[in-house]
């Protein structure tokens, strides 16, 4: 077995130096009011809703740089429909002909019309084709032109901040097992890189969250850092399982998938690597509930080495496994 990283030394059984497990908390208190859904959501958020927030507390930018691609491009799209609807109807609120070439048959025709005009004056295009006309609506699209260049270097700024935001896309197993294990028994895990980009040095920290004192006494959560096999890698080309071997002083020694069930356990995964392609830290996060982790069960190869002599990494297989038979 590889020596484990000087942090996790300092362990019970690793030196025969007991330490009080039940003092380390990880930022997700001890306190336990109600039986949790979870800790980390599958997407690596926190499962933490805030309320009582004022105003004040709410940041604009961070929570538009932070939000999906798919809200974003929504977002976009909606602002600049609004606007448009808005100066359109400024427009059609004006006197019939300020707007040149926008005359219609009916109320609605011309309303349109504006809508369009709106359209060329916030992007600035211009085509000709409809022009203001009198003081009122000059005055109104020279506000919209500003309008509109304004929006647009926000948006290009918005833009900019989410692409250079250093993610990472790090790819989980859908189950944690518990296998066979250098003639025992182990709890891991499997992870890949899902893009292209390299990662290196990577860090992985494994913790098991339990409510404990459920009979008569007062229950609390229990966090405990548990050592690993391996707890960095320098390269990252291809899959990662990460093993934490149950022995005598580990949390899992001696119990079942049923007793795991009665602590509401979770183990709770947090990855940190160097990404190459913007040269910073990125960081990812997982967690695995009791009735997600599998027992008497080992990974299936992900990778193979094709007809050229290339490594095939096929990362829909990540999680695929096949039953064992775990000693008594």
């Amino acid at each position: 077995m590889i020596a484990a990283h000087p942090a996790m030394k300092c362990l019970a059984g690793y030196t025969g130096v007991k330490m009080k497990q039940t003092a380390y908390d990880p930022g997700l208190t001890r306190l336990f009011g109600a039986r949790l859904r979870r800790a980390i959501n599958k997407d690596g958020t926190f499962n933490v809703r805030r309320t009582g927030v004022t105003w004040r507390s709410i940041h604009p930018w961070l929570y538009v740089v932070n939000m999906s691609w798919r809200n974003f491009a929504l977002l976009v799209f909606s602002a600049y429909v609004g606007l448009n609807t808005l100066f359109g109807f400024v427009y059609f609120m004006l006197p019939p002909g300020s707007v040149m070439g926008s005359e219609a048959p009916t109320e609605a025709g011309r309303l349109l019309n504006d809508f369009f005009f709106s359209g060329h004056t916030l992007t600035t295009v211009g085509y000709g084709t409809l022009s203001p006309h009198g003081v009122a609506a000059n005055a109104t699209a020279t506000i919209e032109a500003l309008v509109g260049l304004l929006s647009f270097a926000i948006i290009t700024g918005l833009l900019v901040a989410r692409a250079a935001r250093p993610t990472a896309r790090i790819g989980y197993s859908r189950n944690a097992l518990v296998a066979p294990y250098n003639g025992g028994k182990g709890v891991m895990f499997r992870i890949a890189n899902e893009r292209s980009s390299g990662l290196m040095e990577l860090n992985v920290q494994l913790t098991l969250m339990t409510v404990v004192g459920i009979d008569g006494a007062t229950p609390e959560r229990k966090f405990e850092l548990l050592p690993l096999e391996r707890d960095s890698v320098v390269l990252f080309p291809l899959t990662w399982t990460i093993v934490h071997p149950v022995i005598e002083s580990s949390p899992f020694f001696g119990k079942s998938a049923t007793d795991l069930g009665k602590l509401q356990a979770e183990l709770l995964i947090v990855v940190k690597a160097f990404d190459e392609t913007s040269g910073q830290a990125v960081y990812s996060r997982y967690s695995y509930r009791n009735d997600e982790i599998i027992w008497g069960a080992k990974f299936l190869p992900s990778f193979r080495i094709d007809e050229n002599g290339d490594l095939l990494l096929e990362v829909n297989k990540l999680g695929e496994y096949t039953s064992a038979i775990l000693p008594a």
